[in-house]
């Protein structure tokens, strides 16, 4: 399994651990984790979820070398239905970013209630520059970085750091520790009532899944589509094989 999951003092924390994948969202690994998740979301002791990783990468978004023979609605519709849980968990979820961050990373990071990063973690959405698009990620993205701030990031694919990531609103805070800054905060929740938490978390995420009810079908079809067409496979190509794509300059 590429998670660990404890629950300590009313928090479960969950642990991305496929550092030698770079934490990398293989099939296996988002059913692993949504089931944590889902876990987490029916004991009725865990006040708040913290998620986790090892390594230097939080999550380096889709594992391209371990997809294989899923087709790619499936692996679409996984990794969307991660993202859905999330936001629609019962209790507060905090992301621990200590290192980086990139494409559906990005995603995973969005859709987190709260995200403490230290001031070295890095972010990226590099699906432009592997001929596809942002495309399932914008689900949890958009509704956090301002417009200015999408539009230069997710079509560049350029990475921008943990300050910039925090002034545009996809970080909550930048401190030295955010592994201690995230355990500070989930002992301050056990203040809060359970329903207080979940209904409070349903306002603030109410936009956010009436865009999943509205947009993700159609979203993870042009997703699927994309990763199927001859760019996509040139820039996935490209990647694993460590060399420029034939369209880079």
């Amino acid at each position: 399994m590429a998670i660990t999951a404890t629950t300590e003092n009313k928090t479960a924390r969950i642990t991305i651990d496929a550092p030698d994948r770079r934490n990398a969202l293989s099939p296996a690994l988002i059913q692993d984790l949504t089931d944590a998740l889902e876990t987490a979301a029916q004991n009725e002791d865990v006040r708040s979820v913290i998620l986790d990783h090892t390594g230097s990468t939080f999550c380096s978004g889709a594992d391209l070398a371990a997809v294989g023979d899923t087709p790619p609605e499936q692996v679409t519709a996984n990794f969307i239905g991660l993202l859905r849980t999330v936001v629609e968990l019962s209790k507060p979820v905090i992301a621990v970013v200590d290192g980086n961050v990139r494409a559906g990373g990005t995603g995973l990071v969005a859709s987190c209630d709260m995200v403490f990063a230290s001031p070295g973690s890095s972010f990226a959405t590099t699906e432009t520059r592997i001929g596809v698009a942002p495309a399932m990620i914008a689900l949890t993205v958009l509704p956090r970085l301002s417009s200015r701030a999408a539009s230069r990031y997710l079509l560049s694919g350029e990475r921008f750091d943990a300050a910039t990531a925090e002034r545009q609103g996809l970080v909550t805070e930048v401190v030295d520790d955010p592994r201690a800054q995230a355990a500070a905060l989930a002992d301050g929740l056990l203040k809060c009532s359970p329903q207080g938490l979940r209904e409070t978390k349903m306002i603030i995420n109410q936009h956010v899944i009436d865009g999943f009810n509205a947009g993700a079908d159609a979203l993870a079809a042009k997703s699927a589509e994309l990763f199927a067409s001859e760019e996509a496979l040139e820039g996935i190509t490209s990647f694993l094989q460590k060399r420029a794509p034939s369209w880079a300059q």
